[in-house]
């Protein structure tokens, strides 16, 4: 989370919303993002999100959970960060491993 945090405002600068960053090359967007791990698919799945918020969503960030995880590369806890965050949804982001372990020992549905 903190090289993310490092690299992002570069990325953004290259591509400061959803058109600009549709309309990158994925080949710059992994390099631009190269220090993180897995970046060949996580450039795949921005410029495949990019494309499909300017082509479905006009180019905002969607409000629902259902939305947000049919975007590629968007998992529940991503989505409940952004709903947390974005939109100040109560929601308690929890990494999918420590879910499955919760529900596996009955402390969540």
């Amino acid at each position: 989370d903190k090289k993310v945090n490092e690299i992002t405002p570069r990325l953004f600068e290259m591509a400061p919303n959803a058109k600009a960053m549709a309309a990158l090359d994925v080949a710059v967007i992994q390099d631009a993002i190269k220090e993180i791990g897995l970046s060949k698919t996580k450039a795949n799945n921005l410029s495949k999100t990019a494309k499909q918020l300017v082509e479905l969503h006009a180019g905002a960030v969607p409000s629902t959970f259902e939305e947000l995880e049919a975007l590629p590369g968007v998992g529940h806890k991503t989505a409940s960060v952004v709903m947390s965050q974005a939109f100040g949804h109560p929601s308690f982001p929890v990494d999918t491993h420590i879910h499955r372990l919760a529900q596996r020992w009955g402390l969540t549905c």
